[in-house]
């Protein structure tokens, strides 16, 4: 049986082999260029007469000048993150084992007990029998000796740096009193999220008939752990992380070849395959990732380069309205005013294909009644691109309109009666 000290440095060189081939490529030059030596994932044209994956979302389909995504894994997704529109997706909704993508869930409910004040970063976890790991190089491990004590900040680090069974074990118990009811919190917070084809059993991601979750699902958890924990998410970005003597490496080889890439998780069984979610940024536009069930850690890393570079390449940022426009003149019934102009509430943009027009159209709500507040929500815009929704935001008042008085609500009151 290796020792611990083996078993890390097993895990530090398997890390290094993934990352080799990309670590002296800058990364614009990876996604830019096409003979880029170590690229299995491939963006290509469907041959003339080829019927396109049905999968495909219509937007992507529009490309067709910048082909489709064409990628080896079982099942993939990209999702503009601000919209959470899907850009391009291959089976996106077939349940399939998620592996240690499956902590990201586990994470999300250590980070909104935090947020919540239901834990403590300096809280004491104890550490089980049960959750215990062994160190037999068969699993990832934070490495926490058996019966100690760990802060929950550091578990949360190993869950997510080190993706330590051992931490993730140690915290459902900590916070449901064991590991099955721990997986009843994820599985509600899975349909609060409305993660449709997930069921979680364990809080690892270990092999179960049972343990399911699909690219959309695990599209939409990313997302929502990028919005709801801002305060911890950096955590996700960080490429190593030391505990109990031992030093682990992030395995998600794109924080150390991409600049733009932030997070989120990596994930493997024999079962699973090789697994990434994947969080990058560039002027402005966070798309998001999932690579499901290919068949290495270098190819995972390859397809999502490949994925986000097409992504990038087809689609961009665009600002249907600037803020501060009056969008319409919204008639207001029984105030002192008979309109209120309807503006944006915050500054607004949307993901379309590069080069497309996006129009708008306005929905005001009807039999609008004095009094009405100031930033009060009273309508939406909703924008199109190609004749398909992208994006809808709402509409507020732009100031305070107040009740009439008695009388000009009485005259206000026939004037309607005659449709005046």
């Amino acid at each position: 049986m290796p020792s611990i000290k083996q078993t890390a440095l097993s895990t530090v060189l398997s890390l290094f082999l993934a990352t080799t081939t990309a670590t002296f490529v800058p990364y614009s030059a990876a996604l830019a260029s096409p003979n880029h030596p170590t690229k299995p994932a491939v963006i290509k044209k469907p041959a003339a007469g080829a019927t396109r994956a049905k999968s495909a979302t219509p937007a992507a389909a529009q490309m067709a000048s910048g082909g489709l995504p064409v990628l080896p894994a079982k099942a993939w997704l990209l999702m503009d993150f601000e919209s959470g529109q899907v850009l391009a997706s291959e089976k996106p909704d077939e349940p399939l084992p998620p592996a240690s993508l499956t902590k990201m869930m586990t994470s999300f409910l250590v980070e909104q007990a935090l947020r919540s004040g239901k834990l403590r970063k300096d809280d004491l976890v104890a550490v089980s029998q049960n959750a215990w790991c062994r160190g037999s190089g068969s699993e990832s491990c934070m490495y926490l000796p058996l019966n100690s004590q760990a802060t929950v900040i550091d578990i949360l680090r190993g869950i997510i740096v080190q993706s330590g069974n051992d931490a993730s074990k140690a915290i459902a118990e900590h916070m449901a009193g064991s590991e099955e009811n721990f997986a009843k919190l994820m599985n509600a917070e899975a349909q609060r999220l409305g993660m449709t084809q997930t069921r979680f059993v364990n809080a690892t991601g270990l092999p179960d008939p049972g343990h399911r979750s699909s690219a959309r699902d695990l599209a939409i958890l990313a997302r929502a752990i990028i919005r709801d924990s801002s305060e911890f998410y950096p955590i996700y970005a960080e490429r190593e992380f030391k505990y109990n003597g031992i030093k682990q490496g992030n395995r998600n080889a794109l924080l150390y070849t991409d600049p733009t890439v932030d997070g989120l998780k990596t994930g493997h069984t024999q079962e699973a395959g090789y697994c990434l979610v994947t969080s990058s940024t560039r002027s402005g536009m966070r798309l998001i990732t999932v690579i499901l069930n290919t068949d290495s850690a270098q190819a995972r890393a390859d397809q999502t380069r490949a994925l986000l570079g097409w992504g990038y390449g087809n689609f961009e940022k665009a600002t249907p309205i600037q803020p501060n426009t009056t969008v319409a003149a919204a008639k207001v019934d029984f105030g002192k005013s008979d309109t209120v102009s309807a503006v944006l509430g915050s500054p607004w943009t949307v993901t379309v294909p590069r080069g497309q027009q996006v129009q708008t159209s306005v929905q005001i709500k009807p039999a609008l009644e004095a009094p009405v507040s100031k930033g009060a929500v009273i309508g939406k815009v909703v924008a199109t691109s190609g004749g398909k929704p992208v994006g809808e935001a709402p509409l507020v008042a732009q100031a305070d309109v107040e009740r009439a008085g008695l009388m000009l609500r009485s005259w206000q009151h026939v004037a309607k009666l005659f449709g005046k």
